[in-house]
This record gives C-alpha cells, sequence and structure tokens, in this order.
C-alpha cells in the first residue's frame, strides 16, 4: 500500500508539471502579450552588444508586453537567447509570445525614418542623427573628424564635407553603424548628382562640391523666402564669371565663427580667413552649412538676369532689394542701414 501511495504521489505531481508546463506552453501560442496604448508604437530594441541577459532587463523595462515572465520562459524554450538578432522591432496588439520570438530571430526590422534640414555642420548632424539611431553622436563625430578616411573613402576633405549630405528624409535600420550611415549617404549623394545636373554644373564651369558651396551661400543669405535663391544665385554666377569678388556677409560671418551676428562692420571685413569673401576672389574651400536640395537646384538653374548687388530691404521683411549699378545698391544700403539705426539694431 505504501509503494502504491508513493507511485500515486509521483504521477499526481508529475501530471500537475506536466499540465503546468502545459499551460505556459499553450499561453506562449495563444495570450495576447503585446499592451495596448493609444497609438499603438511599441517596439522592442535589441543592442548591437546585447546579451540575453542584459536585453530581457532592456525589455522588461520598457514595459511592454503584458506578462515578461511568460515571454521570456517561452523564448528561452525556443532558443531565442541563443539567436538574438540587433534591431528595432515593431510590436503589435494581439502577438503572442511565439509571434515576437519568431519576429526576434527573422531579424524582421521596422526601419526608422530620419530626417535632417537647416544643419550648419557635419558635427551638428551628428548631434540630430544620434538620437535617433543606436550610434551615438560622438561615434559619428570621431569618424567626421577622420580626414583620412574621408577623403579615401568617401572622396572629401574636411572643407568640402558637407556637400556630401543631401538634406531629406531617409530610412534606416536603427543598429546602422556611423560607418554605414556615411556610406549611405555617400549613395545618397551620387543618387542626387544624376547626370542632368552634373551637365548643368559643368556649363556653369562648376563641379558638384562648388554647386554645393555656391548653394550654401545663397541659402544662408536667404533662409526665409526660397523663392529668391534662383535671383541670389544668378546674382553670385554674375560675379563669379566677371572675377568679382563674392563680398556675401554668410562667408564672413562663417569666418568669425558667429552666424548670429546681425551686423556686419568694416572691422569684420578685415578677418583673414580662406573664406572672407570680401578679402578673397572666387568660392570659399567648402559649403558654409549643408544645402537644401532645392538651393542646389536653385544654383543649377538660376535666374537670368544682370544683377550684381543685394541688400536686405528697408522694411526689414527678409527680402532683398537687387541692383545692377552701384549706384542703385548704394541708394538701397542706405536705406537699409537708416532701418538699422532707426530700430537700433546694432
Amino acid at each position: 500500500m505504501p509503494h502504491l501511495f508513493r507511485k500515486f504521489i509521483f504521477v499526481f505531481w508529475g501530471g500537475l508539471l506536466i499540465f503546468s508546463s502545459g499551460c505556459w506552453y499553450v499561453q506562449g501560442y495563444r495570450k495576447n502579450l503585446v499592451k495596448n496604448l493609444p497609438d499603438n508604437q511599441l517596439y522592442v530594441y535589441v543592442r548591437t552588444d546585447a546579451s540575453w541577459e542584459s536585453f530581457c532587463q532592456d525589455l522588461d523595462s520598457a514595459d511592454v508586453l503584458t506578462d515578461f515572465p511568460l515571454f521570456k520562459r517561452f523564448a528561452e524554450w525556443k532558443g531565442l537567447n541563443r539567436h538574438l538578432k540587433p534591431g528595432r522591432y515593431k510590436l503589435n496588439p494581439g502577438m503572442t509570445a511565439r509571434h515576437i520570438v519568431n519576429l526576434l530571430r527573422s531579424g524582421r526590422q521596422s526601419p526608422v525614418k530620419v530626417s535632417f534640414h537647416a544643419v550648419r555642420s557635419p558635427l551638428e548632424l551628428a548631434g540630430r542623427i544620434g538620437r535617433r539611431l543606436e550610434f551615438d553622436s560622438a561615434d559619428l563625430a570621431r569618424w567626421l573628424q577622420d580626414s583620412l578616411w574621408i577623403q579615401n573613402q568617401l572622396g572629401f576633405t574636411p572643407a568640402t564635407l558637407p556637400a556630401l549630405f543631401i538634406p531629406n528624409t531617409y530610412e534606416l535600420y536603427w543598429n546602422t553603424s556611423a560607418r554605414e550611415f556615411l556610406l549611405r549617404m555617400k549613395k545618397e549623394y551620387e543618387a542626387f548628382w544624376t547626370p542632368v545636373r552634373r551637365a548643368r554644373a559643368d556649363s556653369l564651369r562648376l563641379t558638384p562640391v562648388e554647386v554645393a558651396t555656391l548653394a550654401s551661400i545663397v541659402q544662408a543669405e536667404q533662409a526665409r523666402f526660397k523663392d529668391e535663391w534662383p535671383i541670389i544665385a544668378g546674382l553670385y554666377l554674375n560675379r563669379l564669371h566677371r572675377n568679382i569678388p563674392l563680398e556675401s556677409d554668410p562667408t564672413v560671418k562663417y569666418a568669425w565663427n558667429d552666424p548670429g551676428l546681425q551686423r556686419v562692420y568694416f572691422f569684420h571685413l578685415n578677418i583673414d580667413s580662406p573664406y572672407n569673401t570680401y578679402k578673397v576672389a572666387g568660392l570659399p574651400p567648402g559649403p558654409i552649412l549643408i544645402p537644401e536640395p532645392e538651393a542646389l537646384d536653385a544654383v543649377l538653374q538660376p535666374a537670368r538676369h544682370d544683377y550684381i548687388y543685394m541688400c536686405a530691404k528697408e522694411d526689414l521683411s527678409g527680402r532683398h532689394n537687387f541692383a545692377a549699378t552701384g549706384a542703385e545698391h548704394q541708394r538701397n544700403a542706405k536705406a537699409y542701414h537708416r532701418a538699422l539705426n532707426r530700430n537700433q539694431i546694432r
């Protein structure tokens, strides 16, 4: 009898264990584990260097699952702890542990949309991109400051590097490395510079980098009203082709490293810098900001006119008066300076 009792106890607990195991197994296939949040924008992030335990800690802290212990047990049973793939994965309502495990094992990431516009420098860009992808801004900054790699792999110098970046919205995988990001930007640069655009640049006797340099000046001169870009581009091209110094205030501000400078005085114009287009003829060594595609196209398709002078309008609207003669320009300049003095802008 004792023997039969022990056998019964063994069978009972064994059956209970099998039953409980079967419960979590079945739950792994049936139970919805994704929390129902208003926007349903739930993502799982697997860092490139993540161990199974560190990933589990991150996932538990993210608080996106209704039953984290069930997921972990089911995932380990399915061997996910040996097959983690880095990336960013979107969770959808109704997903079970099985769905999530299969997604993470497959490597089917949800790409990140990365946009950048109105960026002054590659280092500023690094700060923005570093907030959207796995790598941090310091990692990208290190690549940007490796002049030998930039020249050998990208074909740019530190001065011309801003021309590489074409502002737009790009889809990238979250775990894209800083190096991969720069190589992707090189591909986008080559795609932007189609044979048609290169032919237009040739007709203006400019290289793509020189187009970007001039476009950066055009954009810096007029940050608000893009309809003026082709006019300003035509003006500076007139100066270039007539061997007249550009005399662009934004290049002087760049030389002084003071883009917020409101008023340029004569002493500002004496700075010794290759970016001071009052003292140095032709284009500066490279772009003074990362120009928008519309600014690049404005240079490639400039307005045709005889203007060689421009001055901000005296109504301080942000628009410009354009002139073909020095006398006309002087009248425009005097009206503008009277407006500055009247408004106590120093």
